[in-house]
């Protein structure tokens, strides 16, 4: 069952589940701390406090408003880019880090390794393109070789914050944007905040009273988002969305485009 709801998750195309399942989907040892209900923003009670600056340059230089990315720039500071990557790498998470800071780091480690993965194989149309893209180990952390896969499912999934799911980034159209900001510890809960009600709100979904149809991400990902406070997919989508999806409403899903998220 666990091989089987792995492979429906992710929902991505690869030659066979045995492949996905066999793949370092796990934490690979990375601490999982629960975030609490309600998140908030601190630098405080931390044995680390990262300083994510560089990253935070090449995203305002190099990604959008809407989030789409200008890869060939991304190339011309492709040492800067480098140079972050070791920094990130060079950490050893524990849970003496605050919960803040490990979804920071975890965010912008997903999201700075999957623009090196677009750059180590750019021209490409889609991610999708790229064998192994989720499931090989690209991303050293210590003296672990973590897979993009390990991190979203081994580690953020399990930090009970679903509004991850916006803020990680694939590389595709249809994915939530890219912000051109890094995450950090001190801002954390409202870059969340502004990444899921953006999300929401954006032609990604759309959104009506009696006929939604919204973001795969949403059945994907449903158990992440039903809770005692949120007991259907529709309940979390309203915590956001200036339309309210009624009562009863039948939800449906939108195809999802893999084409590259590239200016």
């Amino acid at each position: 069952m666990k091989r089987i709801f792995i492979c429906l998750t992710l929902a991505f195309t690869l030659n066979s589940c045995n492949l996905l399942s066999a793949a370092g989907l796990t934490s690979g040892g990375q601490p999982t701390k629960e975030a609490p209900e309600k998140l908030t923003s601190t630098t405080a009670n931390s044995a680390e406090n990262i300083d994510h600056s560089a990253w935070d340059a090449l995203l305002k230089k190099h990604v959008d408003a809407n989030g789409m990315v200008n890869y060939k720039g991304f190339k011309t500071d492709r040492s800067k880019l480098d140079a972050y990557l070791k920094q990130l790498s060079g950490y050893k998470p524990s849970n003496d880090w605050s919960v803040q800071e490990l979804l920071a780091y975890y965010i912008n480690l997903y999201n700075a390794y999957t623009v090196a993965l677009i750059l180590n194989n750019y021209p490409v149309k889609s991610i999708k393109a790229i064998n192994g893209a989720w499931t090989k180990g690209i991303v050293p952390v210590g003296n672990k070789e973590l897979s993009l896969g390990g991190i979203e499912n081994g580690v953020l999934r399990k930090m009970n914050e679903p509004r991850i799911h916006f803020a990680i980034n694939c590389a595709s159209v249809s994915c939530p944007k890219l912000l051109n900001e890094a995450y950090t510890a001190g801002k954390i809960n409202e870059q969340l905040e502004r990444a899921t009600k953006e999300f929401v709100n954006s032609d990604k979904n759309d959104i009506s009273v009696n006929s939604p149809k919204v973001s795969s991400i949403f059945d994907w990902y449903k158990k992440d988002f039903i809770t005692d406070k949120t007991p259907t997919v529709a309940d979390y989508i309203n915590q956001y969305s200036k339309t309210k999806i009624n009562s009863g409403a039948t939800i449906s899903y939108k195809d999802y485009d893999w084409n590259l998220n590239e200016q």
